[in-house]
């Protein structure tokens, strides 16, 4: 793992100076080494810190030259196919001089050319690749968009990098806040790709390639970018030629296909362990490691003193069960409330999913005994595990027919009562009832957001309305309008034949890169640990899109397929319990042991600065937050986030 930079201009206009400045804002990611290269005739440079993995010696050091020295290489991830290619580039008469997957890449670039080699790697990655001869820096990036890459062209120089602050150093670079893709921020809780916090500045986008030279007239010019695997086609060719199997079959070649995602996944040359939810997702990953390997897993697992929230009993019962070497660690708000300070440097931009404390908080922990994580991430996506997916459809039929004004009329009945009575007088006699499989958690909760969208016209813009935070950002942004976007541009994606399908389909292209992945990668990455994801090897992907959606979701039960590949390995009766998700319970914290901090962020003189938020909305919340009248966190805990990150960014 690693952070790298690139940089193209003018010749004469790169300093050493700018470019080692860039790549030690990265260190974090790549404590072990860090270097740079120059191509002064041409412009070009590259930085690197390095976070050694495979190949520990000297051999793995980035940035490196290819052996005819005409590709120079920054690269941040891992090829977890690389022994493979090496074996096939071996066997064509290439040599190698050190173990590295790095040397493996600029071998296939050679050998192959840069996209027909991208299309080979199976991994976690993102490039800056200079040719030397052609004069052209490549950047690409992973299928599902593990890694981040972020570009970006301003004052006559292109710059690139693992990270916003490393573009920052850059002399050229202009923090002008974008107040549209705030608007977005405002509503998801994170920006969309390919926008960011920045004007001008843009994320690529996952399974993509961009080239870039400079013109007659020294600007730098970008070409089309090449999209070399897409999300959507998987999708839509899986669908159209779905598995013809039996189910015996399917739960067959899905464990053959993850068990190798897995296998691969563990080539180490230091010490790996696993994020351990005691879920379904990370507990497959656990059971299938333990199958393939000698020693007892390490799996390491975070609890809160509120049950609401905390999975750690769940996670320990399961650790017991498959033999793991397992680590818990229990935290206060107290605990969260000091590390909270560090969450703006550590994303770079605005970004709120408020389980990035306690995320951070894991990996902390798993970093004392070791360098590399196995996640359970993007299980969900894939086999239909979010709640919303089927709440949404039953919510739907039972209100739907409903006119608008009554639905208003229940939605407001709903807000006036407090969250946590809702749950003592609905919520713990209603769990009595049913089975511990169907029992809710956090009711109360999810009443008060359910109410925030009794008034929606359809399936779909009470969908939309439970994925947003704030119901119309243009009330607490000002001048903000949402730019178009997978989420609200249909045009933006593929032709599905199944509206779950589709949902499913824009969790994975937009809520797992911008959210998921981002908050895994700055939470592990900030504690220079890597963070590894077998259900996206690509190979997965793809196979789950030609499953029916009768083996994802069926019988109102999320994750079917899964459900049985996990029972081979952990008795049902341990896995019967709703789902929770890694959350923290933020909203008594902002009451409690975070009020303080989040009082500071949210007087009016300070949202009122620089003219880009509207403070009435805001106080108004937070009046009725901290009266216990409604639970606000998430509306909250964006503008908190936001706050946080303007001042120590702006």
């Amino acid at each position: 793992m690693c952070g790298i930079v690139g940089v193209l201009t003018r010749r004469g206009d790169l300093w050493r100076s700018t470019l080692e400045s860039m790549t030690a804002t990265l260190s974090h990611r790549g404590p072990d080494s860090n270097g740079v290269w120059i191509d002064s005739e041409a412009g070009c440079g590259l930085g690197n810190t390095r976070l050694s993995i495979l190949d520990l010696s000297a051999d793995g050091y980035q940035p490196m030259a290819s052996a005819s020295g005409r590709y120079v290489i920054t690269f941040n991830g891992e090829i977890y196919n690389f022994l493979e290619l090496r074996r096939e580039l071996e066997a064509l008469g290439q040599s190698f001089h050190g173990g590295s997957d790095t040397e493996v890449v600029l071998a296939a670039v050679e050998r192959w050319g840069v996209e027909p080699a991208v299309r080979r790697f199976n991994g976690m990655f993102a490039l800056s690749l200079w040719d030397r001869r052609d004069r052209v820096l490549y950047i690409a990036r992973d299928r599902l968009g593990e890694k981040p890459l972020y570009y970006t062209v301003v004052g006559g120089v292109f710059l690139c990098g693992s990270e916003l602050k490393a573009l920052r150093k850059h002399p050229a670079f202009r923090a002008e806040p974008d107040r549209d893709a705030l608007a977005l921020f405002m509503r998801y809780s994170y920006i969309v790709e390919p926008y960011t916090i920045y004007r001008g500045v843009h994320k690529l986008p996952p399974g993509m390639i961009l080239s870039i030279c400079l013109g007659e007239n020294g600007e730098p010019r970008l070409s089309s970018p090449i999209q070399y695997w897409s999300a959507g086609q998987a999708a839509e060719k899986g669908m159209a030629e779905p598995f013809s199997g039996s189910e015996a079959q399917a739960l067959e070649e899905l464990e053959a296909l993850l068990s190798d995602a897995v296998r691969l996944r563990m080539l180490a040359d230091v010490p790996l362990g696993v994020l351990f939810s005691g879920g379904i997702d990370s507990s497959i990953i656990v059971a299938l490691m333990q199958a393939q390997g000698t020693r007892a897993v390490k799996t390491f697992s975070l609890g809160f003193s509120d049950n609401g929230y905390n999975e750690a009993p769940q996670a320990k019962l399961v650790a017991r069960h498959l033999g793991t070497d397992h680590t818990e660690l229990y935290v206060s708000g107290k605990d969260a409330a000091q590390v909270i300070e560090q969450m703006p440097a550590l994303f770079d931009e605005p970004f709120a999913d408020y389980s990035q404390v306690p995320t951070y908080l894991v990996a902390k922990l798993a970093r004392r005994d070791v360098t590399v994580t196995l996640t359970g991430e993007g299980g969900d996506e894939l086999f239909g595990g979010y709640d919303r997916y089927l709440a949404v459809n039953a919510l739907w039929q039972a209100l739907g027919w409903m006119p608008t004004r009554m639905r208003a009329a229940l939605g407001s009945f709903v807000a006036r009562v407090g969250p946590e009575r809702w749950d003592r007088a609905l919520g713990a006699p209603l769990n009595r009832l049913l089975p511990s499989r169907r029992r809710q958690v956090r009711l109360g909760e999810k009443l008060h957001k359910l109410a925030e969208v009794m008034e929606a016209p359809s399936r779909d813009v009470l969908y939309a309305g439970l994925l947003s935070h704030w119901q119309d950002p243009r009330v607490v942004v000002v001048d903000g309008r949402e730019p178009p976007s997978v989420l609200n541009d249909g045009a933006q994606g593929p032709r599905l034949p199944d509206w779950l399908a589709l949902k499913m389909y824009l969790d994975l292209v937009s809520y797992l890169p911008g959210d998921i992945l981002t908050k895994v990668d700055r939470a592990t990455m900030g504690v220079s640990l890597e963070g590894r994801m077998p259900f996206l090897d690509h190979r997965v992907v793809e196979f789950t899109w030609r499953l029916p959606l009768t083996m994802k979701i069926r019988d109102g039960v999320s994750k079917y397929l899964l459900r049985r590949l996990l029972y081979k390995y952990v008795p049902p009766k341990l896995m019967e319990r709703p789902k929770m998700g890694f959350g923290a319970p933020v909203g008594a914290w902002l009451r409690g042991s975070m009020r303080e901090w989040a009082e500071e962020l949210l007087k009016e003189s300070r949202l009122r600065a620089d003219g880009l938020l509207n403070p009435e909305p805001i106080r108004q919340k937070w009046r009725e937050h901290l009266a216990g009248e409604r639970n606000w966190q998430y509306q909250l805990w964006t503008v908190l986030m936001f706050q946080a990150w303007r001042e120590r960014w702006l």
